[in-house]
Order: structure tokens, then sequence, then C-alpha cells
């Protein structure tokens, strides 16, 4: 009788260890606030694989210590699929130099899933900054010292990167004003409370268009499509690029063919015609890539921002 019933557990165990993945809710975690350009994506990704996989694919908002306490999370969770996070420009490149401890390492502890999207970045003013140029900028910076904040999305994104960057090599005097994420940030700049921000275009776009803030110029090394009008901050500063990035991680040692499933899928999700057009009038843009390629990426951008941290003296202590 016991043999049977260890035979019985046996083939139970087995069974609940054969369950095809996914078997239950999946969760991403955001580590930033809710409206980002982050929180966009997960949740459009997020939806659509509910569908796919008749699970739901959760979206958790947790932000704090720019954006290191919700990668810290995912990256001390169970390595099995059920708990990814929405990695950044700022949580997978920048911060392992701006910040004096790390919670977690940024190679080591992930298994990169994908590269979501790399997104342009625009710089725009309130309407109350009387610049209509970057030079026209620099020029007021120059004459009114201390008197220009910048905003940004928290400690480490590239927002706050861009703007210690610009302010370095415009020698430039301004006040940093971090903020919890692209909203509030945003928010603030439309109330008059800051005078300028480095935002991703998706997120700022919109607003200089309706008129509401005035767009200077795109951040990136080349003209944007979706503002083919406006200089880039390289025109008048040789060699200021920054570009913002998003993309899918899982913890270390999640099995590969989770990984690998979870990468496919986001490569049809973002090459959809729908997610096209819109990367287009957002000033994205998307290209198929493998987890190797994501982790080759990752690498190399941490390689690339940690000597420009260092330069511009930015700390995040």
């Amino acid at each position: 009788m016991k043999r049977a019933l260890a035979v019985l557990l046996l083939a139970a165990c087995g069974l609940l260890q054969a369950q095809p993945y996914p078997s239950k809710p999946i969760k991403i975690v955001v580590p930033f606030p809710a409206g980002g350009i982050a929180d966009l994506y997960a949740r459009l990704i997020g939806a659509r694989l509910s569908d796919r996989w008749a699970q739901p694919v959760l979206v958790e908002n947790r932000t704090g210590a720019g954006g290191n306490i919700g990668a810290d999370a995912v990256a001390k969770s169970a390595p099995d699929g059920y708990s990814l996070v929405m990695g950044s420009f700022g949580t997978h490149a920048v911060n392992v130099s701006l910040f004096a401890t790390m919670p977690y390492d940024p190679v080591r502890d992930f298994a990169p899933i994908a590269l979501v999207l790399e997104a342009e970045g625009l710089l725009v003013v309130h309407p109350s900054v009387p610049a209509q140029s970057v030079p026209d900028l620099i020029a007021y910076g120059r004459s009114h010292p201390g008197q220009l904040t910048f905003a940004s999305a928290g400690m480490g994104t590239a927002s706050h990167l861009a703007g210690e960057l610009f302010k370095t090599m415009a020698r430039l005097e301004m006040t940093h004003v971090p903020y919890k994420g692209n909203v509030p940030a945003i928010t603030d700049l439309l109330a008059g409370q800051t005078s300028l921000l480095f935002g991703t275009m998706p997120t700022v776009l919109p607003h200089a268009k309706a008129g509401k803030l005035r767009a200077i110029a795109t951040i990136g090394a080349l003209r944007s499509a979706a503002a083919p009008d406006l200089p880039t901050v390289a025109e008048t500063i040789r060699g200021f690029e920054v570009n913002n990035w998003i993309g899918l991680l899982a913890p270390a040692d999640t099995p590969a063919d989770i990984v690998r499933r979870w990468n496919a899928e986001v490569n049809a999700i973002m090459q959809s015609a729908d997610i096209k057009q819109r990367l287009l009038t957002e000033g994205a843009r998307f290209a198929p890539n493998t987890p190797e390629q994501f982790a080759a990426f990752i690498k190399s951008e941490i390689a690339k921002w940690a000597p420009v941290v260092k330069a511009s003296g930015a700390r995040a202590d």
C-alpha cells in the first residue's frame, strides 16, 4: 500500500513538473511609474501575450532608486519564467557607474530576453524659457547662471544623464530636479516648475505638437524621421548623443527554452504592422534580436557609458 502511494505521489510530481509553460499568471515588473515608455510597452506586450497564452501577464510598477528596486526584485525572484523586468538604459547600463553601491549585477544576475526598442530623445523647454534653438538656450543659460533647471525621470535615467552631459559639454550651470518617472517630470515641466527636459520622443512630442512645450532639438546622432525639421543637439555640440532603450530580462538561470520562447514572441509582436507604424510616429525603432545579441548590447552599453558618467561628475549615492 505504501509503495503504491509512493508511486502515485511520484507520478503526480512528474505531471506537475511536466506542465507546459505558462501554467499560471506571469508578472512583468516595470521599475518606473505608469505612463512612461517602459510601462506602455510592457502593458502592450503583456496584453497580447495574455491573449495568445490564455494566462494573465500582469504589469507591476515597482519604483525607486532609479529603477534599482524593481530590477533587484526580479533579480532575486525564482528563475522560472514567471517574473520578468522591463529593464532600461538606466537599470542595465548607467546605474552600475552612477550608484556607489548596487543591489544587483546588471550582467551576472539576469538572463536577457530581447531589446524591445530604442527611443529617440527630444530636448524640450517650457514656453517661458526664451530660447528657440540650442545656441539660444546656451546663450540664455550663460547669461542667467543657475536659473535653468532640468527635470529628469530619476537618477540614472537617460533624461538625467543627457542633462548632465549637456551641462558639461555646453559649460552651463543647471540644477537637476529628479522625479520618480517621466510622467511626474513632464507634469511639472508643463506647469512651469522646471525649465527643460531631455525626454523620450513618445512621451514629449505630443506636448510639443500641442504647443504646450517647445521642441528645441533631438538628442540622437541623426535627425529623426518623426521630427525631420528639428536639428540635433550634436549640430551645435559636436559629439553629443544619448539614446534611451528598454528591454525584457528574466532572472539568471531561467531555462533557455523559456527565454527563447519569450524572445520569439517579443520579436513577432514588435514587428506587427500596427506596432511598426506606432514606432515610426513615436520616434522609436526596433530591430529583431536574439538573447545573445541583447546580452552583448548590454555589456557594450555599460562600457560605453561608464567614462561618460565619470566625466559628467554625476553621482547617486
